[in-house]
């Protein structure tokens, strides 16, 4: 796929996470439960984590308008994405009372990362 194409693409799913990050995480969790929360029913951490990925989520769609102008941001989105899903990944499979999350939260974190990581442009060559 060529880099024009993939900023086409990396438009939508920027669109598609944040309002992933805004609206579907709090679906998710209320249809879900075992595999998108931890200790569910714990309200505080519950609205915590949909605080912060809202927030989140909202940068993500300004940042589908100018990618380029916003990499950090959404390198930000990846490595975030990788350590979350990373750290929930090894506590999922320590705790058997959490192995829900290796069919919920954990891929979908992972596939976010991989996702925005195939279709981020490369950087503009520096001049010399």
């Amino acid at each position: 796929m060529n880099e024009e194409n993939k900023l086409k693409y990396l438009k939508v799913a920027l669109v598609v996470v944040g309002l992933t990050f805004i609206v579907g995480l709090s679906i998710l969790m209320k249809i879900w439960p075992s595999a998108w929360m931890w200790d569910p029913g714990q309200t505080e951490y519950e609205q915590m984590i949909l605080g912060v990925y809202a927030t989140l989520g909202v940068f993500l769609l300004l940042a589908s308008r100018d990618p380029q102008s916003h990499r950090s941001l959404i390198w930000f989105t990846i490595w975030s994405s990788i350590v979350h899903g990373g750290i929930m990944l090894v506590q999922a499979i320590v705790d058997e009372s959490e192995r829900a999350n290796l069919m919920g939260d954990v891929p979908g974190l992972l596939i976010i990362a991989a996702v925005l990581w195939y279709l981020m442009p490369k950087p503009a060559k520096a001049l010399k």
